[in-house]
């Protein structure tokens, strides 16, 4: 699947602040794309985005029809993962 510049603004529009729900955020890589190995419903996209913190990988994926609702998806998953791990944090210093 090929990546146009609606698609990457619309990823980096979503996904580019991020370090406002964890400090510490080294690296954050997100895929995007079509998934095309036993689908009998139409067309299915994923969106999956890692974010490297110290010492961890927290990754969170979504799976809709429509790319743009699993970038949103993802956003909204990944925002909680991370204010997870910050409480986890927490509790445990």
């Amino acid at each position: 699947m090929e990546l146009d510049a609606r698609i990457r603004g619309h990823v980096e529009n979503k996904l580019g602040g991020l370090d406002k729900y964890f400090n510490n955020i080294q690296q954050v890589d997100v895929e995007v794309g079509l998934i095309t190995k036993g689908q009998q419903k139409g067309r299915i996209f994923f969106c999956e985005v890692n974010v490297s913190v110290p010492k961890k990988l927290l990754r969170f994926r979504r799976e809709f029809n429509d790319l743009i609702t699993a970038i949103n998806e993802s956003k909204k998953g990944i925002q909680q993962v991370l204010k997870d791990y910050k409480e986890m944090l927490k509790e445990n210093n």
